[in-house]
């Protein structure tokens, strides 16, 4: 099943940063990776998806955490829930792992 992705204002706001500066190029390549990943399976091995606990906690809704980056100093991570309809994903977040 493929999934359509839909932007919090917070992961609008991510993104567009990553595209306007030159230095983080190398990072929003590897976030388009792994939206485009998103989109055909969000269990894909490569993401390493997983549940992010203490956010779904604090938001009473599932919220899971993909691998953009790995093994490098502040990589960057994608968060999204699935919804709010049953072929769509949300991002809320695309950020330095916390």
């Amino acid at each position: 099943m493929s999934f359509r992705l839909v932007f919090s204002d917070q992961a609008r706001d991510d993104y567009r940063h990553l595209e306007q500066r030159p230095e983080l190029q190398k990072r929003l390549k590897a976030v388009r990776k792994t939206l485009a990943l998103l989109e055909g399976n969000p269990r894909h091995p490569s993401l390493q998806t997983h549940e992010y606990s203490s956010l779904t906690r604090a938001v009473g809704i599932k919220v899971f955490e993909a691998y953009a980056e790995n093994r490098t100093p502040a990589a960057y991570r994608v968060f999204w829930c699935y919804g709010p309809q049953p072929d769509e994903l949300t991002i809320i977040a695309i950020t330095p792992h916390p």
